[in-house]
């Protein structure tokens, strides 16, 4: 007698639990994250390490959590400059209760703001993936480079609004080669750096730094934009906080005079 499709289905699901993750077990009494204990870990690990052994699975060696708690640090604040932080001190301003406040500064994330270094560290691991065991690094940023140049987009990770030199971006490289953290995607994005500063005359800012490194570190790029996101949180709790007891309420970022109005005037209802 032939199965049915649902009784087919049944017969591999009874018994079994419909929902699975490697990541934390919850007991009564018992919390198990990635095989260990929740109070083992509490007060013997640092934050950085645990945001290494949630994401990737395993504890960090020192010079790995070093280095992901200066990337960290790296992305904390800009300023009012970026959109994020300007929604989220708008809707501090109207009124809004913090958690609705910081999701608005996240929200407001996308391709054009906290979108490169995703997009940069997908760039640099399909590159190198793609690429044969030996590395010519000179020839593989100019291939890398003339691809973008074709398409016309642009490199992410590469060139800032505000800093013709990114100082996070130098700092955190260095810090990189200090903690010997460099490998064969940071590599690839300091020739890359070479090659569209000597044509463009553009370095590559933090974005494009810390993607060659977290991709160095084994992160995944689908990670990325996650890990920018843990390091902007403080900051955009900052601004939220100082909005509200620092500024009036229903602050506006522009006098009235400045908008203009280009629109049709004196149009007429017909027909009625």
């Amino acid at each position: 007698m032939a199965i049915g499709k649902e009784s087919l289905k049944n017969l591999f699901t009874v018994g079994k639990p419909k929902w699975r993750t490697a990541i934390t077990r919850v007991e009564p009494n018992n919390i198990i994250t990635r095989g260990h204990s929740q109070e083992d870990l509490i007060g013997n690990i640092s934050f950085s390490e645990m945001v290494y052994l949630l994401i990737k699975g395993e504890m960090p060696l020192k010079k790995e959590s070093k280095m992901l708690s200066a990337i960290l640090v790296s992305f904390c604040d800009h300023g009012v400059t970026p959109p994020s932080t300007q929604a989220a001190r708008l809707m501090a301003s109207a009124g809004s209760k913090v958690h609705a406040c910081i999701a608005g500064g996240l929200l407001a994330f996308g391709k054009n703001h906290a979108g490169a270094i995703e997009e940069s560290m997908k760039a640099l691991q399909n590159y190198i993936q793609n690429s044969g065991p030996e590395y010519d690094w000179e020839s593989l940023a100019q291939n890398f480079v003339n691809e973008y140049i074709k398409e016309d987009v642009k490199i992410p990770g590469f060139g800032h609004r505000y800093h013709y030199e990114d100082p996070r971006a130098i700092k955190i490289i260095k810090l990189a080669q200090e903690y010997d953290c460099i490998g064969k995607h940071t590599q690839l994005a300091l020739a890359i750096q070479e090659v569209i500063f000597e044509s463009k005359g553009i370095k590559m800012n933090i974005d494009g730094a810390n993607s060659g490194i977290l991709s160095d570190l084994g992160f995944d790029w689908r990670t990325g934009t996650g890990i920018f996101m843990i390091g902007r949180l403080p900051g955009l709790i900052s601004h939220v906080y100082e909005e509200k007891v620092r500024e009036p309420e229903f602050r506006k970022f522009f006098d009235v005079e400045e908008i203009y109005y280009d629109g049709q005037e004196d149009r007429q209802l017909g027909g009625l």
